[in-house]
This record gives C-alpha cells, structure tokens and sequence, in this order.
C-alpha cells in the first residue's frame, strides 16, 4: 500500500463492479460494423480485466426526439462486470466513434445487492405462513370495534 497523503494509506486495488451500458448507434450503419463494433467494445474491456456478462442488442427503434437528424438508432445493452477505468475507457471510445448517437452508463450493484437482500428476505420467511394482510390488528382476532357493534343500537329506535 502506498501513502498518499499523511496518515492515510490508499489501496491501489479496484473492486469489480456491475454495470449496465446503454448506447445507441447511428441507423446508418449495417448490421456487420454494429457487430464488429461490439466486438471490439467487448476486447476494450477484457484488456482491462473485465468481462461483458450479456449483450442485448435491441434492433433498430425509433427515437422519442431527433439527435443528430436521426429519428432512429440501434439500441445495445452491455451488462459487465468490470472495473471503473474499464468503463472510462470504453465510455472515452463512445465518444470519439462517431456513429454513436447516445450511451449511458449506470452502476447497477447496489441494484443487485437490494434485490438480492429482499430475496433472501422472502426465502427466510417459512413456506407455511399465509400471505394475508392484516387491517390494524392480529389476524383472526375480533377488534374491539367489532364487539362493540354488538351493543350499538343506532338510530333505528328513536323514530317514535
């Protein structure tokens, strides 16, 4: 480890995180270059130790306003797991490639963590408990409310 500033000592190793990446190629463009462009993402980021877990390449879709003349794009979604500066460096070829209209980048781990936690969650919960909902109390008990209906009269008896 390597210190930096006084009293602080700094890891120099990154963790690998989930990210999902969205961009969006020109319409122009055929079908073998989109291809061969994410092929060539995908080398960009197992130079830097990383891995593209899935690629869903939606087809062409048109766009909800015009970007650069363009009313349609071909849409590409990237899940990888990768390292930051992976993710620079593929977002830095995004923009110097001139057929990409848009891209985004989203970490998506702290995504996974919640949905994993709520599915731990619903696993612990036992099989055999029902999935009712209760109103305000215990379900199968008679609330006061209930008992005391009983002994309401109303105005049904005062009409003489």
């Amino acid at each position: 480890m390597a210190v930096y500033a006084p009293g602080r000592e700094y890891d120099k190793e990154q963790t690998v995180r989930n990210y999902e990446v969205v961009f969006i190629a020109a319409p122009t463009l055929a079908s073998e270059e989109l291809d061969a462009f994410i092929n060539h993402a995908q080398t960009v980021i197992e130079g830097k130790n990383g891995r593209i877990v899935k690629v869903d390449n939606w087809g062409k879709k048109s766009l909800a306003y015009k970007i650069n003349k363009f009313r349609e794009g071909y849409y590409v979604v990237l899940s990888i797991e990768a390292e930051g500066g992976a993710i620079a460096e593929l977002e830095r070829r995004f923009r110097v490639t001139d057929f990409i209209i848009r891209f985004i980048s989203v970490r998506i781990d702290e995504d996974l963590k919640r949905a994993e936690k709520i599915k731990a969650a619903r696993r612990r919960k036992a099989p055999g408990q029902s999935e009712e909902v209760s109103y305000g109390g215990v379900v199968g008990d008679e609330s006061e409310q209930d008992s005391d209906d009983e002994d309401y009269v109303g105005d049904e008896g005062d009409e003489e």
